[in-house]
């Protein structure tokens, strides 16, 4: 059991359901765009170019609306995308827009409550501006954090920054996500320890191989925590 650390918790998909939203986008606009022995096609297209988007435009709703009219586009042989078939799109993407809460990942709320009273709490999340703050103020749990924690992407460099600003002890402190991609990876290279918490729904694009010189604590359930904090 591990006591005073500093826990840094990622947001989307380990504390509240996220990518599951767009999963259930990308399901209807391939129903809409593709047959379905064009299917996986289509879907490994969109994924190369929502990689992309991503390094040139970042995340969120907003590039991922792109990324859609993108494929759309390329599977058109480069026709230009008409006003109804973006119209298309936002409607598809109206669930995911136009929510106004999160779903929290079962067990979150009372297991931050738990921690927060033995260890300093952080959020880092990566994405939108305010697309992640809105996401943050309508999850209710934020005021767990000491600091609440927006960047455009997660490398080796954002941790050391993050850890050089705050005057933080990697011995003694924990990033814990489900991406091995951002959350773990590159935290562990930039010297903090690692908790990954893998997700079922987590986005395709931050899969990663965790080498041996990648040691993390691995749980299956947020409450798990609990055991060693």
């Amino acid at each position: 059991m591990h006591t005073d650390q500093t826990l840094i918790f990622d947001a989307d998909d380990t504390l509240w359901e996220n990518n599951v939203l767009f999963e259930r986008v990308i399901d209807g606009f391939l129903d809409w765009v593709a047959a379905p022995a064009e299917r996986e096609g289509a879907r490994a297209l969109l994924n190369r170019i929502e990689a992309a988007n991503s390094v040139t435009l970042g995340y969120g709703a907003t590039v991922f609306r792109q990324s859609l009219a993108d494929c759309l586009r390329q599977l058109n042989d480069d026709r230009a995308v008409t006003e109804a078939e973006l119209a298309r799109i936002d409607g598809l993407l109206a669930p995911l827009t136009d929510r106004g809460d999160v779903e929290l990942i079962p067990g979150v709320a009372d297991t931050l409550t738990a921690l927060a009273d033995r260890h300093h709490l952080l959020l880092l999340t990566k994405g939108d501006q305010d697309e992640q703050r809105r996401k943050v103020t309508a999850s209710t749990i934020d005021h767990h954090f000491r600091g609440i924690h927006i960047v455009a992407e997660k490398s080796v460099d954002t941790y050391r920054q993050l850890t050089g600003d705050l005057g933080l002890d990697p011995e003694r402190t924990w990033m814990i996500g489900n991406s091995p991609k951002s959350d773990i990876a590159p935290a562990r290279r930039a010297g903090l320890r690692t908790v990954f918490i893998p997700h079922a729904h987590t986005w395709v694009l931050e899969h990663e191989d965790l080498g041996p010189d990648e040691a993390t604590l691995q749980l299956t359930a947020f409450p798990e925590l609990l055991r060693h904090f």
